[in-house]
């Protein structure tokens, strides 16, 4: 015996769990959306308010080229008999319908303001008035013709179409995009005469494959035209259903004209689509402002209605590539288009690719056509039922009177009619409502060609529902008209390139820095134009605000897309690009510790930066230690450097590495000490080893200075008769000497590796007046006559920094001299420490980092500030020369004693 289920008070319910009741309330709303709401249909490619509006607007008879009827008056239409879900909803669907930045297609034309692509709302329905656009006639067309079936409205009062009969593939050519529960649709709209073709491909070619279809329908077409990059995820699309299509504006870059010819600006013509214009330029402006995007002087939208124009303006020393990349990259001018082709199918939403959504297009189209054929065959039937009956009439026109003339009434006569001439009912009607007029000659013969036309016809019909081959030749002698009618050219540009990643340099300004590392291993860069031009014995400008005990130590003039190669004493390098290192607003800025950006060891510190294009990691390198041993990296093995670092030369213990060089295999190197002994030789009497090789002696120092020298410098030579050794002492004593004088004599012959070499400073051995030698550098005669306006940095112990053009410092023909004072100690305890020549072949323009040929000018055009000196150069300086010409015991040729091996008639040569 079962028990009835308790009663509450106030009514009769069931208590049941409240799960239950949530999963089914649920259910029900979410299926509510997505089948009412939210997804199109797979047929017609509308959702049900947008298929409410245009049957509505085709019922009042607001057709194309009728007169505009208010907006609001249509809306309310809508409302009252098929949508009751809130006038917003059925305007802003209205619209979006009307406007041109939205569909590709648009199926109503409008008249006021429907909105723009800056987001600016729409006028209110009141202001607004619309109809049909001609291409909805292709959704409409034969809908009177019973193709599709009919519903009820909300209230029973009125029917509906469940689906309009579509001529046109709307859910193809406009898209669609909506949010249901637990699943969305975005699709892509096209272009109709591609999906016309294709269409009628897939009927000729049923088991065709996506990439026969993108032959045709090769990507999407927006209505704001723009690029699309890359076709894998259009053709991820196509396939499955679901792709990536990545987007982009069209720009283009131009000079400006008038006095600002100087100047460049990049024009925004098209944008990707459903972005936002207004809030596109806001973003820039933003950008901008927050000094994330540099180089930008002015933004200004002039679109009008002839199309969309941003124009950009750029700054004199603006890179236009580099900015153009970092606004793709952080803007929406670049931007995806994640396509989900959902739609609903026998009101089941569906992942539906390309040929399925045109196989599903072409199945609602043959029951439409059949459906119209079934209608118009009847229709036809009747009609020749009707003829047919006439005929006989007139055939027999005077017993037909007289039969109609005997009878009571117009029941009789029917009757009279049907039973005696063999008629149906139908027929005997036609015949009493027929005309007097029919009975002319000429109307007989009009009645026979009407016969014979629907005899024809209803045949054809027939034959058309018998034949599915012509139901589908139907199919596309009716496509073939849409696209006649309605195609226009395509508007999105393919790349079929895709998008590479894109490495950071193309998002770096190129500019030239000057890199500047300290003894205590600050490291920062500046723009070039920080330290200004002086004449020597200035005492320079602020480089750093760095600690009493620090200095700096190695200073590099590069570009952002350069790297840095850091050789430390150990004999280790570290690969650093230089657009990683800290960017200090302010000369006087101390860095940022380099052990931060490279994992130094414990003990180890840097003994030469060297900056290096990626294609330069090939090259040889040379090696020079403290205690003068030379190695000669083989190339390539630098080729696959680390961040963490490799092992360049194993030096030994108690010894460290100074410097390196790249250097040709017919080149020479010098080698410089503190005593002022500088030793040539060539690059091919140092073998070629691998990375752990601990190398050979390259020189030998002297007895006389008790152990106390040390290699400081190491050169590279390539043309002796052109090139200068720049020997710079610690109390700012400096000089140039040619490698070879005037008559091509050698003044420094070129010996092989292992010897003591050749005095090539003067070095005040109390340490008072010049002080030890600190650097050396080799430079060319076109760059001490200053013909590229080339330049050197002379860096002080407490941060100082001199910048010089190098025709101000003093040639010297004799090597054993001091040269002239180039710097000048300005109060306190300070020495020079080390010297950076600023030259034009530093900077290398092959680099392949750089895009589209947009090098950053040559260091020797680099922008000089034209400051006057600190400090003027002082009369009877040049005279500061010491003339001490003595050369004994000096072992000029590596054989060990002092005698020289080239004499001019029994005497040392004057070198």
């Amino acid at each position: 015996m079962t028990t009835a289920p308790p009663t509450q008070p106030g009514g009769d319910f069931t208590l049941r769990p409240i799960e239950d009741e949530m999963r089914e309330s649920y259910l029900s709303y979410a299926m509510s959306v997505i089948v009412a709401r939210a997804l199109p249909d797979v047929r017609d490619g509308m959702k049900p308010v947008q298929r409410r509006i245009l049957y509505a607007m085709h019922d009042m008879g607001i057709r194309p080229g009728s007169q505009y009827r208010k907006s609001a008056r249509i809306v309310g239409e809508v409302l009252g008999k098929f949508h009751p879900h809130g006038d917003a909803s059925v305007y802003d669907a209205l619209v979006r319908m009307a406007q041109l930045f939205s569909m590709r297609a648009p199926l109503i034309d409008g008249q006021g303001n429907f909105g723009s692509i800056d987001g600016d709302p729409p006028a209110a329905m009141r202001y607004t008035e619309a109809r049909l656009a001609a291409i909805a006639d292709e959704l409409l067309a034969d809908i009177d013709q019973q193709t599709v079936d009919y519903s009820d409205n909300f209230d029973d009062s009125l029917k509906e179409p469940r689906v309009l009969p579509a001529r046109m593939p709307n859910l193809l050519v406009n898209g669609s995009s909506g949010i249901a529960v637990g699943m969305a649709t975005n699709m892509p709209p096209h272009n109709l005469g591609e999906i016309c073709d294709a269409i009628n491909y897939v009927i000729d070619n049923p088991t065709c494959n996506v990439d026969q279809l993108m032959e045709i329908v090769p990507a999407p077409d927006f209505p704001t035209s723009g690029r699309i990059r890359g076709v894998a995820g259009v053709r991820d699309m196509y396939a499955t259903g679901r792709g990536r299509i990545i987007m982009e504006a069209v720009t283009e870059i131009e000079d400006m004209p008038g006095r600002n010819s100087n100047r460049q600006r990049i024009i925004i013509s098209e944008l990707p689509f459903q972005v936002n214009k207004a809030t596109l330029v806001e973003k820039i402006a933003t950008l901008v402002r927050d000094k994330t995007l540099v180089g930008i002087t002015e933004i200004r939208d002039e679109s009008d209605r002839r199309g969309i124009r941003v124009v950009i303006e750029l700054a004199r020393s603006a890179q236009p590539t580099v900015i153009l990349n970092n606004l793709y990259k952080r803007t929406a001018l670049r931007s995806s288009f994640n396509a989900i082709m959902l739609a609903l199918v026998d009101g089941q939403p569906q992942e539906l690719p390309l040929k399925d959504l045109i196989n599903h297009f072409v199945t609602h189209r043959e029951e439409v056509i059949r459906r119209r054929t079934e209608y118009q065959l009847g229709r036809a039937r009747d009609r020749a039922h009707i003829v047919e009956g006439l005929l006989k009439a007139l055939d027999a026109i005077d017993a037909i009177i007289e039969t109609i003339r005997s009878s009571q009434d117009v029941e009789t006569a029917r009757n009279n009619l049907v039973q005696q001439f063999d008629l149906s009912e139908i027929q005997a009607q036609a015949i009493l409502d027929m005309q007097l007029r029919r009975l002319a000659a000429l109307e007989r013969q009009r009645l026979d060609e009407e016969y014979n036309d629907l005899l024809a016809t209803i045949s054809r019909l027939e034959d058309l529902l018998q034949n599915p081959q012509k139901i589908r030749a139907e199919i596309k002698r009716e496509t073939r008209e849409v696209k006649r009618k309605h195609a226009d050219p395509r508007r999105t540009v393919i790349i079929r390139e895709e998008l590479q990643e894109q490495s950071i340099e193309q998002f770096i300004v190129q500019e030239d820095v000057v890199v500047t590392l300290s003894q205590r291993g600050y490291i920062k860069r500046v723009p070039i134009d920080t330290y200004r031009t002086q004449r020597r014995g200035g005492k320079g400008v602020r480089g750093a605000n760095n600690r009493d005990d620090d200095v700096i130590m190695q200073i590099a003039v590069v570009n952002t897309h350069e790297q840095l190669l850091f050789f430390t004493n150990k004999g280790r390098v570290y690969p650093l690009s230089v657009y990683e290192t800290p960017n200090d607003s302010g000369r006087t800025a101390r860095g940022t510790l380099l052990v931060n950006l490279v994992p130094l060891q414990p003990g180890e510190h840097v003994q030469t930066m060297l900056p290096a294009s990626r294609d330069e990691y090939n090259r040889l390198y040379v090696f020079a230690t403290r205690n003068g041993r030379v190695n000669a990296l083989r190339p390539g093995q630098l080729q696959n450097l680390r961040k963490s670092g490799l092992i360049a030369m194993k030096v030994l213990d108690g010894d460290e590495l100074v410097a390196v060089r790249p250097a040709q295999s017919d080149a020479s190197i010098i080698l410089v000490t503190e005593q002022g002994q500088a030793l040539l030789c060539p690059v091919t009497s140092v073998p070629e080893r691998n990375r752990n090789a601990t190398g050979v002696i390259g020189i030998k120092f002297k007895d006389e200075f008790g152990g106390k020298d040390h290699v400081v410098a190491l050169e590279v030579v390539n043309d002796h008769e052109d090139e200068y050794l720049l020997v710079v002492s610690e109390k700012g004593y400096g000089k140039a000497t040619p490698l070879c004088n005037s008559k091509g004599e050698p003044v420094y012959r070129e010996t092989n590796r292992g010897g003591m070499g050749v005095k090539t400073f003067a070095v005040d051995q109390s340490d008072k007046l010049t002080g030890p030698v600190v650097d050396a550098k080799i430079v060319t005669s076109a760059e001490m006559n200053d013909e590229e306006g080339h330049e050197v940095f002379i860096i002080s112990a407490r941060g100082q920094v001199v910048r010089i053009n190098l025709a101000e410092i003093k040639v010297v023909n004799t090597r054993q001299t001091k040269g002239v004072i180039i710097w000048r100690e300005r109060g306190g305890d300070d020495s020079v420490v080390s010297i950076y020549c600023f030259r034009a072949t530093d900077y290398s323009q092959d680099d392949p980092a750089l895009q589209d040929g947009a090098a950053g000018t040559a260091l020797a055009q680099a922008e000089e500030v034209a400051a006057q000196a600190d400090s003027q150069y002082e009369e009877g300086e040049d005279e500061d020369v010491d003339e001490d010409t003595a050369d004994d015991d000096i072992d000029d040729d590596g054989d060990g004693d002092d005698d020289p091996d080239t004499h001019v008639n029994g005497q040392a040569p004057l070198l």
